[in-house]
């Protein structure tokens, strides 16, 4: 295959929040879109063709995006009948943006090329904001001249793209990089609660920390969310919860101590049990004012 034989057509399976920013911004750049996704709802809105099932999309594109919670479900839409793996895959590429989990994601590196097709990591940093703006960073990895053929695709969704070569890579560093985002969460939050607690104007806390040591991508992007305390989701508790959790099991595989990650990830397990956790995961401020 070469990338003369690929038109800009491409598949995406996984419209939730991310996955359907992201499949907008795929036809907005000009890609003839067919969608799957389990509830067919959430389709409504896109200008793209509706496939019946994982294996019917793939039979009518050459390139396929995933976008899913994690790496249960995409076994279950590769696996299942009429999953992705009873399709004919036969030099398909599959470009995966799925935060996995570092085991599992090398083995759909061997089923997927089992099937005659090419797997591409490519878990992205940033969520339903600058995947509408085009501006994800993308992590890739799996073999090169895949990689160069679907190159155009991810290139319409991200503006900074690394190509880290060998499986497994792209999904371990998009895990540090989570320690990082979930961190800097926790600590902007609770400097937030502390300044309300002496006395002070929540948005004059947030303004003095961005001209100051807070000053972050993540605080840029979470500003008015906490200034308004309007926590719908972007990037959910759940989903940061899951993903230092599979830090942690990344950790223990290295025997390696997780520090400030373990602490972040159990304050972010306190949405689950407060049943926020379905909100964006600036609402982890919430369980730390109710403390206060």
């Amino acid at each position: 295959m070469n990338d003369g034989d690929i038109k800009m057509k491409a598949g995406f399976i996984g419209l939730g929040a991310l996955g359907k920013t992201i499949a907008k911004r795929l036809i907005s750049e000009g890609v003839e879109l067919s969608v799957w996704n389990r509830t067919k709802e959430r389709s409504q809105g896109l200008d793209a063709k509706w496939a019946e099932n994982p294996a019917e999309l793939v039979s009518e594109t050459n390139i396929v995006f995933i976008c899913l919670f994690d790496s249960n479900a995409v076994t279950d839409i590769a696996g299942s009948e009429n999953g992705l793996l009873s399709g004919d895959l036969k030099g398909k590429i599959i470009i995966d943006i799925t935060t996995n989990h570092f085991e599992p994601v090398l083995l759909f590196h061997e089923m997927f090329l089992a099937k005659g097709a090419f797997y591409i990591e490519a878990p992205v940093l940033g969520s339903v904001v600058p995947a509408s703006q085009g501006k994800l960073t993308v992590l890739t990895g799996g073999e090169k001249s895949a990689y160069d053929i679907a190159l155009p695709f991810i290139q319409k969704i991200g503006s900074t793209i690394f190509y880290l070569g060998k499986p497994g890579l792209p999904t371990k560093m998009k895990l540090i990089n989570n320690l990082i985002l979930g961190c800097f969460m926790v600590a902007i939050a609770e400097a937030t609660v502390f300044g309300e607690a002496v006395g002070l104007d929540k948005e004059k806390v947030l303004d003095i920390l961005a001209a100051g040591a807070g000053n972050s991508m993540v605080l840029a992007a979470k500003r008015e969310k906490l200034i308004n305390e309007d926590f719908s989701a972007h990037f959910s508790s759940s989903l940061i919860y899951k993903d230092l959790h599979i830090l942690q099991d990344l950790a223990k595989s290295l025997k390696r101590p997780l520090f400030t990650g373990s602490i972040v990830k159990e304050l972010f397990g306190m949405t689950l049990f407060r049943e926020i956790d379905h909100l964006d995961f600036s609402g982890v401020y919430k369980v730390l004012k109710e403390w206060g």
